[in-house]
């Protein structure tokens, strides 16, 4: 159970969107994962990590207000030791390590960021991308494949699509001279 005092930001839980986001964190967050939440809202997807076993989430936001009031819920919640949150644009500077980077935001945006969610997640981690309306789905795809990303599955509502793609391990090749 999440508690929310939306504010005047966005983001109560309930949207089509966000519900696919909470179902993707519920299939393939691993235990124990390092979160990036990417334009956090209300912090209701970094809570919804937190609850479901994340040991480090960042939840971050352009925007002032929106992170007023999700500093708010995660301590409402009793998340602030698991939870920490920023003022931040996209992924931009927030360093690596990354299991998962979730990011309800709109399919334009989605693009924007494709290539920094890429830089930020470790091999094998996962991006999980909403707020796709359904005719955008196929350039978000494109996008994201050509940021270095797989993707491994789609969901939708409504008309509505979360795309949860795979960073694909590096293998080194090996050369031999005779």
């Amino acid at each position: 159970m999440i508690e929310l005092d939306p504010g005047m930001a966005f983001g109560t839980g309930t949207h089509p969107t966000t519900v696919l986001c909470i179902e993707a964190l519920e299939r393939y967050m691993p235990a124990n994962a390092k979160v990036l939440d990417v334009g956090t809202g209300t912090g209701v997807l970094a809570i919804s990590a937190a609850k479901l076993g994340a040991r480090e989430v960042l939840a971050v936001d352009l925007d002032h207000v929106a992170v007023q009031s999700a500093k708010i819920n995660v301590k409402l919640n009793k998340v602030q030791d698991i939870v920490s949150v920023k003022q931040n644009n996209l992924a931009d500077n927030v360093g690596a390590g990354y299991d998962v980077v979730v990011a309800n935001l709109l399919a334009e945006i989605v693009i924007r960021m494709a290539e920094g969610a890429a830089k930020v997640l470790l091999p094998d981690g996962i991006l999980i991308a909403s707020g796709i309306i359904n005719n955008k789905k196929d350039e978000v795809k494109h996008v994201l494949e050509g940021s270095g990303l797989t993707v491994i599955h789609e969901a939708a509502r409504e008309d509505w699509v979360a795309l949860i793609a795979k960073k694909e391990k590096v293998h080194a090749a090996v050369f031999c001279s005779d």
